[in-house]
């Protein structure tokens, strides 16, 4: 495999795990560290990068959810949506610690977005995590390598 198609593949399943769709990023980080053909700390860079800006966007959709939440389409009720707000507005911004959790860590991004959340803040607390996950994952695989 190229190093540009290693590196996009990474990028675009990092990217996708970070949203809404489920996808999952680790194996593939995991399965090029064991290949050797690029360095692990750029590819712990790429799958960071592609997993901070799937937040982004999640953040983004967040921010202009509000006009659609009266459709009949929306996947979430009223009663859902207060209770994600108000679980944010309990454990706060530093929640975004654990945006890289799976299950939870993709709709609390979400949900900051809808809370306003300032997106340096976000980008940065989202960061701390998601960089933090792939280096322990990379370090991990390391040991074993």
């Amino acid at each position: 495999m190229t190093d540009l198609a290693a590196y996009g593949s990474l990028f675009l399943a990092a990217f996708l795990a970070a949203t809404l769709v489920p996808a999952q990023s680790e194996s593939v980080l995991t399965g090029l560290i064991l290949a050797g053909g690029q360095p692990v700390a750029a590819l712990v860079a790429v799958a960071s990068l592609g997993n901070i800006l799937g937040s982004v966007l999640n953040w983004l959709i967040g921010r202009g959810i509000e006009r659609f939440r009266t459709r009949q389409w929306f996947p979430a009720s009223q009663a859902q949506l207060e209770r994600a707000q108000a679980r944010y507005q309990r454990f706060g911004y530093w929640s975004l610690l654990l945006a890289w959790v799976p299950i939870i860590g993709d709709p609390l991004t979400l949900v900051a977005g809808i809370m306003r959340e300032p997106l340096w803040r976000f980008v940065i607390l989202v960061s701390i995590g998601k960089v933090g996950r792939y280096a322990v994952l990379a370090a991990g695989v390391g040991v074993f390598r």
